[in-house]
């Protein structure tokens, strides 16, 4: 059986055929849980199969599935990973924007049912495991490139760890979820924001009495 390769690189081309919500849940479930078909896939989702087997094949159109030859036969297809992970690199994001955000929007939906459903076994986890996780938020005030730096280590670091389907895992290893998450917030941006917020208060606020003034023009003058 062929492996999946390590790491797909976004394009602003393919982009085009990962940037929906479905999408990226349909190739994480592949990728975490193996093959898999569209009638299977469709009721871990929520979604009819004809839904999952469209999007499946769009999947395959851009490098991210292919079929699974193995499993497959000539009543139904079974779909694999084509990739073990998905790299997004700056100057592809900067090129297709509104496919990034989707994506990117998509992938943090993703990662929030994740911490969703930790949270529902978290009382459940055997002693043993207290220490091994939890829910940290840090707030530091870095520079350009020392975030860039701290980003680069933290995801050496992850990556230096036993990956999850390691073949040589120890019988008592268990799927842990690392989520890293470096959100820098720009001043500037933050003010531009809050500006339009005013401006569009504002421009609420003239409407309105746009609004009272052509009211009051049209009315009989009783009162």
């Amino acid at each position: 059986m062929t492996e999946p390769s390590e790491r797909i690189h976004l394009t602003a081309q393919n982009l085009k055929g990962i940037a929906h919500p479905i999408r990226v849940r349909l190739l994480n479930l592949l990728r975490v849980e193996g093959p898999s078909t569209a009638t299977k896939l469709a009721a871990k989702i929520g979604q009819s199969s004809g839904v999952t087997s469209y999007h499946l094949r769009q999947l395959a159109q851009y490098g991210f599935v292919e079929e699974d030859p193995d499993r497959g036969n000539a009543r139904e297809r079974w779909w694999r990973s084509a990739h073990r992970s998905t790299s997004l690199e700056a100057p592809a994001a900067r090129e297709a924007p509104m496919e990034t955000e989707i994506f990117m929007r998509a992938v943090a939906m993703s990662s929030a049912e994740v911490v969703d459903r930790w949270l529902g076994e978290m009382m459940d986890i055997p002693g043993a495991w207290d220490q091994a996780g939890g829910l940290n938020d840090y707030r530091l005030r870095l520079t350009a490139q020392e975030a860039t730096e701290l980003f680069a280590k933290l995801d050496t670091l992850i990556q230096s760890a036993r990956i999850h389907y390691a073949p040589d895992a120890p019988a008592d290893a268990e799927e842990v979820v690392v989520q890293l998450n470096m959100l820098p917030f720009i001043r500037r941006l933050a003010d531009r924001a809050a500006d339009g917020a005013v401006d569009r208060a504002a421009d609420r606020a003239a409407d309105g009495a746009a609004d009272d003034a052509e009211a009051g023009a049209t009315g009989d003058g009783t009162e």
